[in-house]
């Protein structure tokens, strides 16, 4: 009897633990709307990434074309045909970087106040047109304007688009998406080898020269480009023609999740950008982006002088030699920047990648055959866009709230081409004096 009424109660006791049907029910339908809300959500990144990221891409990409294809064209007389002596041409590609970073702050400040869309679209269709006037420059003068102009109107871009990226992706899904940027300027440097090997055969067509041509031919279609741009470009979530109202709703959700976006938050006030120049995390960061931009600012717009240096290549077959480079450096970005998504770690890759650009470097100083040098080449490449791109990922999630991402994002990438400008003048001039002997 006793062991009867000890296993009633036993049962009775479990009994009590389990839930009820309707307890059951409401659990099952949460689990359901779990993973109801996982699939909306993966949905809306498939579709920022169809919609948002072919056209990013296409806008950084042409911006770094057209603004390192002066040293594709070099190699077709651009210095014999405007009369440059002495360092006027390293001036003339230097100078582009004082109104850069002069305007870079500015210019993304802008970009909260008129919109993305229509300050995007409005600094392509400019920089479209300055960079196809560089063709019709008759004189040292008339190049310097150009390029300082450019540097104007290129100057909020990157950083513009930089912060555009994180109105649509959380802080785990910028290191790939940031990395497309990236990929895009390595892409820009093997297209425009490409690109400057063809339309070097236009070499006096019209009576031009095939410099002329590189920058018409390179220029015009970034004016159309920023037409498009008025048009596809979507300001936030909610004017994002793509999307559904669920999907709106839903990337509202994420990002107040991640970054912990409110109203009050999208307010901008001078306090707030002071804020951000005296976190001190902003400028350890500046501090070292200027040294990891001298690898990309050199590289990318010297890269044909320096394999022209290594033999006695024609002009056409050093075009041609950059592009293994570049296409080196994009695939190894999108394998890192994937594998450092899913692992959450960016630091690591970025020491990495970096130490295997400056062995690199090394290479390309020492006193070795042309064959290593080249190899040297391929190493920086190597290192090069993960040592530049990784970073801004890395340091996103230190960004609270979304406001302080207009004056902090700037900062780094202001000081990064002054190392472009203040170091990389000798070692041009050796370069120079190496093609002309």
């Amino acid at each position: 009897m006793d062991a009867q009424q000890t296993a009633v109660g036993e049962k009775r006791y479990h009994d009590s633990n389990l839930p009820s049907r309707g307890e059951s029910l409401e659990m099952g339908q949460e689990d359901m709307a779990g993973s109801d809300e996982k699939a909306l959500e993966k949905r809306l990144v498939r579709k920022l990434d169809l919609y948002l990221i072919p056209l990013v891409m296409s806008l950084y990409l042409f911006s770094f074309l057209d603004r390192v294809n002066i040293g594709n064209a070099r190699l077709y007389h651009l210095e014999e045909d405007l009369h440059l002596t002495g360092n006027q041409f390293q001036v003339a590609v230097s100078i582009l970087f004082v109104t850069y970073l002069t305007f870079e702050v500015p210019s993304n400040l802008v970009l909260k106040k008129f919109t993305p869309r229509r300050w995007i679209a409005f600094i392509t269709v400019s920089w479209g047109v300055i960079a196809t006037c560089m063709g019709l420059t008759h004189s040292y003068g008339s190049l310097v304007a150009c390029r300082v102009l450019l540097g104007v109107v290129e100057a909020g871009l990157f950083p513009g688009l930089n912060v555009y990226l994180t109105m649509f992706y959380t802080r785990h899904e910028l290191a790939l998406r940031v990395g497309y940027l990236f990929v895009s300027a390595a892409i820009a440097g093997a297209l425009g080898g490409l690109l400057a090997y063809g339309i070097g055969h236009m070499d006096g067509v019209a009576d031009m020269s095939g410099w002329r041509w590189i920058f018409i031919i390179e220029g015009i279609p970034t004016f159309f480009l920023g037409i498009a741009t008025w048009f596809l470009l979507p300001n936030d979530a909610e004017t994002a023609y793509f999307l559904s109202e669920e999907e709106k709703k839903m990337q509202v959700i994420r990002l107040a999740r991640d970054y912990g976006v409110t109203t009050s938050a999208q307010q901008f006030s001078k306090v707030d950008m002071m804020k951000a120049f005296k976190d001190w995390k902003v400028w350890a960061f500046a501090i070292a982006q200027f040294g990891i931009d001298t690898m990309l600012y050199g590289y990318s717009t010297f890269l044909p002088t320096i394999i022209k240096g290594l033999g006695k290549w024609t002009t056409a077959e050093v075009q041609l030699l950059t592009i293994p480079c570049y296409f080196l450096g994009a695939a190894t970005y999108m394998t890192v920047a994937y594998l450092s998504d899913r692992s959450q770690k960016r630091g690591l890759f970025i020491v990495i990648f970096g130490c295997v650009s400056i062995v690199g470097y090394g290479i390309l100083i020492s006193d070795s055959s042309a064959g290593v040098h080249y190899f040297g080449c391929f190493l920086v490449a190597l290192g090069l866009y993960v040592a530049v791109g990784m970073p801004l990922a890395w340091v996103s999630p230190l960004r609270i709230p979304s406001i302080l991402l207009p004056p902090l994002d700037p900062v780094p990438l202001t000081m990064a081409p002054c190392s472009y400008r203040t170091i990389r003048r000798d070692m041009v001039r050796e370069q120079q004096q190496t093609v002309c002997s």
